[in-house]
């Protein structure tokens, strides 16, 4: 039976390991040996707690690198030189600074907000760059918070009105494309289909309602001295730059639900003087309640929860036992998502404790994602990171936008914040395979690379990566390795850290006698260690560590977290 019963007890670094992997992009041997010895519940909370961000804003190339994405009036609407030419120079910096805030993240956060970005799908290219750096922030803002507040303002962000055309959606010419994601893909799901235009949890008729509650929301700008909206720019929740209601394009006709809704009906507005943005909002909230009245708007909350951090397969026995409590959970807390995140991660479920055998389920069950492969790759082994003040155009381009994103995450499967359609990444939605589309043959390349890309310092192509991992340096200074000149010590503690369970002694052995010491006897290498204290020259020492590293990384152990 699947437990949602607190784990008892300290984690220990397995469980640990287990935690930092799922909940975090960061991924380091100190973090793992604090929430070590800590409970699961202690750890959960520890990784909840806000961290700061190590830059506000993206810092952008030119003569003055103080100059940031976000000056007090946009920066599309400045004309100096030291500022992009055109919009879409700024966007790898948007999305670089993304990356190396993930990177920096200590706690859930920025798992969190790809989550949410994955359930309220945009892209980077749709409306402009200013635009998409709202639309990251507000992500931000409900990262741990507020689920269906989080989904009521992304009716009004600038960047999913013309994603998904709202912006066009009018009483004279009404778009039903947001309101038809906004139940399949944003709230309540869609069930199979049991009937003409039937849908289980919706029906097309309910579309059409919806479509007409959504009617009238306008993007806006992002300059405040723009006239005549320019007290009500900004989101009075969150202080975010938001898209507005036009009562004149809204339809004040009455909209009618079906029975999926409990028969929700809105009157028609008649009296001009009541067609106000005001009752635009008020229209908006109503519908917004019904759907999150509605259980299976939490379940499906939490079933997309549950394929993103711990397994692709939900059973009869996970839907009882695990989706339908974490939901009642979530509606109890009026859909605040950090309850959920609390009782999910110290459960027995999430440690694979909740049955007599654990090691069947859960730990090492997920194909890791290409983000995850990456940043915990490069917090794990400490690679230095040029500064974005100091090493702009390196820290930026080089590093992060020529190399992570084009190199990394897109031949990976993962273009950031590009996605292939409006469900997003399939490996967060198709079904039956989910993460397994991570790992296939157009992707296993750049997998397999990685190792050998951070070793190097160059990417596939040969270019520079913008960093480098010098092993026996990391191994000396880390303090990772307890004891460094013994082989058999360090080996293993590689294994502990980078792979989720301990392997047999066949598989140890391979590792150990194989790779790393070449079959040669063990006081080879501790003579070979020795020596390079002594001297300083690590040519001998280099070669069989950067053979187990490529070989630990290039395991299909690794793949899987």
């Amino acid at each position: 039976m699947a437990s949602l019963s607190p784990l008892t007890g300290t984690l220990g670094r397995r469980r640990a390991t287990h935690l930092l992997r799922r909940a975090s992009f960061r991924f380091t041997k100190a973090k793992v040996d604090e929430l070590a010895g800590k409970t699961a519940a202690q750890a959960v909370q520890i990784l909840l707690s806000p961290s700061n961000l190590k830059v506000a804003e993206p810092l952008y190339g030119g003569t003055n690198n103080q100059n940031a994405v976000n000056p007090p009036v946009p920066w599309v609407d400045l004309h100096v030189s030291q500022q992009p030419a055109e919009d879409f120079v700024l966007r790898r910096f948007i999305t670089s600074w993304w990356i190396n805030e993930a990177l920096q993240d200590n706690g859930i956060g920025f798992k969190m907000q790809f989550f949410l970005h994955q359930f309220n799908i945009t892209d980077t290219v749709t409306a402009g760059n200013s635009n998409f750096w709202d639309y990251l922030k507000l992500i931000r803002f409900y990262k741990t918070g507020n689920f269906k507040k989080l989904i009521t303002k992304m009716v009004a962000d600038n960047v999913m009105l013309r994603y998904l055309n709202n912006n066009q959606n009018t009483a004279a010419n009404p778009n039903e494309n947001f309101a038809r994601e906004f139940f399949e893909l944003f709230t309540i799901g869609k069930g199979p289909q049991i009937g003409s235009g039937d849908y289980t949890n919706y029906t097309e008729d309910d579309i059409v309602a919806c479509a007409k509650v959504m009617t009238g929301w306008r993007t806006a700008s992002r300059n405040l001295d723009v006239a005549p909206y320019a007290l009500t720019n900004l989101d009075p929740d969150t202080g975010i730059p938001a898209g507005q209601p036009r009562p004149n394009q809204h339809n004040w006709e009455e909209k009618k639900f079906t029975s999926k809704f409990q028969n929700l009906t809105i009157p028609a507005v008649t009296v001009a003087s009541q067609k106000t943005q005001q009752k635009m909002r008020d229209e908006l909230q109503l519908l917004v309640d019904r759907v999150f009245a509605q259980d299976e708007t939490a379940k499906n909350f939490c079933r997309r929860l549950y394929h993103y951090f711990v397994s692709r397969n939900i059973s009869a026995e996970i839907e009882t036992d695990i989706i339908k409590p974490l939901a009642t959970t979530f509606k109890n807390n009026n859909f605040d998502i950090a309850p959920v995140l609390s009782q999910l991660f110290a459960s027995q479920h999430f440690f694979d404790a909740d049955d007599s055998e654990n090691k069947d389920e859960i730990v090492g069950g997920l194909i890791k994602s290409p983000l995850d492969l990456a940043l915990q790759s490069m917090s794990f082994f400490g690679l230095a990171i040029p500064d974005p003040v100091t090493q702009n155009l390196q820290h930026y381009a080089t590093l992060f936008n020529s190399s992570v994103q084009n190199y990394i995450l897109q031949p990976a499967g993962l273009p950031l914040f590009y996605p292939d359609n409006v469900a997003g990444y399939p490996a967060y939605y198709q079904e039956p395979d989910f993460n397994r589309s991570w790992f296939n043959s157009a992707t296993i390349i750049t997998r397999y690379k990685l190792g050998q890309m951070l070793l190097t310092g160059k990417r596939i192509n040969g270019g520079q990566l913008g960093t480098k991992l010098n092993i026996a340096t990391w191994v000396k200074n880390s303090g990772t390795i307890t004891d460094p000149s013994d082989p058999y010590v360090l080996v293993s503690d590689l294994i502990d850290y980078l792979m989720p369970e301990k392997p047999d002694d066949k598989r140890f052995n391979y590792f150990y006698n194989t790779v790393f010491l070449d079959n040669l006897p063990p006081y080879d290498w501790t003579l070979e260690w020795n020596n390079y204290l002594t001297s300083g020259n690590a040519t001998e020492v280099t070669i069989p560590l950067e053979r187990l590293i490529q070989e630990l990384m290039y395991s299909p152990e690794f793949q899987v977290g």
